[in-house]
């Protein structure tokens, strides 16, 4: 833990702020306030952090010995130097952010005035509610501090239940971009996946994906490339075309996705030898002829109409 524990405020008490405080708080540390003002975050304070104050970013920066900034990305930069101008960051406070893309150039301001800086993001989708204080057990955390600050940032993770992954400056972005591919592109895919069997008379698309995804999902990550099953690994250019008809037809919206993703698995079952290239050559001409047959445009127009 980190000693002695220290008194924590929160600046964005969303999703990922309101968690971490919380188990923060289940750590030993007094959370002295947060700022938030959307109902939603009102709601995560009174049940996450019951009796915490909700306060101004500024009043929440002057109480504190460690300041979690847990605002969007694109908020980040100006919350800083909205603070520092403020004179509410001082010499030896611990400022720490929990964006995955940006590193410690974005808390420059913050170290120009003697603050100890580090970022500290958790490898992990959150809902916001108590659900997520026993994810957060094992969740790897990217870390980017200076050397005098790395032993502060390695024990703020294991207060929170993590493991610590070190991340270059340098790397943040792509290290940012390999989760969101992985996360974010992942709920689309199974989104999409549920519309199309919805489609294809499922009463339960959720359920019917569930051991699939999960058996998909653990494969993958062992195995990588080795996982990949299905008709363009086997090169079944028929079932493809078939596919390809029947989205188009019946669910326009997962076309393109659909060939994207194709195209992707494509490549690698041909770099990984599964798949013979004049085989691929096939698959491909149809994949290219989908796409052409059904412009942007009217499957996005599709889209918004079924809405």
């Amino acid at each position: 833990m980190v000693h002695p524990a220290l008194r924590v405020g929160v600046v964005g008490a969303g999703r990922v702020g309101a968690v971490l405080a919380a188990r923060l708080r289940a750590a030993g540390h007094h959370v002295v306030a947060a700022a938030g003002d959307s109902d939603a975050t009102l709601e995560r304070i009174e049940t996450l952090l019951p009796g915490v104050p909700n306060a101004k970013p500024s009043a929440v920066a002057r109480d504190c010995e460690l300041l979690l900034l847990t605002v969007p990305d694109d908020m980040l930069g100006n919350v800083v130097s909205t603070l520092v101008g403020a004179g509410a960051i001082r010499e030896g406070q611990y400022v720490v952010h929990t964006s995955g893309r940006h590193g410690l150039a974005v808390l420059e301001p913050a170290a120009a005035v003697g603050a100890r800086v580090a970022a500290v993001h958790p490898a992990m989708t959150f809902t916001g509610t108590a659900v997520d204080l026993e994810r957060l057990g094992g969740c790897v955390f990217g870390l980017t501090a200076g050397a005098a600050e790395r032993p502060f940032a390695e024990a703020l993770v294991a207060d929170l239940g993590g493991r610590p992954m070190w991340v270059p400056e340098e790397m943040r972005t792509l290290y940012h971009a390999g989760l969101a591919h992985g996360a974010n592109h992942l709920v689309t895919l199974v989104t999409e996946a549920m519309e199309v069997l919805a489609a294809a008379g499922a009463d339960d698309p959720a359920a019917t994906l569930r051991p699939l995804l999960h058996a998909a999902l653990d494969n993958a990550l062992a195995h990588g490339d080795a996982a990949l099953t299905g008709p363009i690994v086997r090169g079944d250019a028929g079932t493809v075309e078939a596919h390809l008809a029947d989205l188009r037809d019946n669910a326009p919206q997962s076309l393109a996705s659909y060939v994207a993703m194709a195209r992707a698995t494509l490549g690698r079952a041909v770099t990984d030898g599964r798949l013979l290239p004049i085989r691929a050559l096939k698959i491909n001409e149809l994949l290219d002829a989908a796409t052409a047959e059904v412009p942007v445009h009217q499957w996005s127009q599709h889209r918004e109409v079924g809405r």
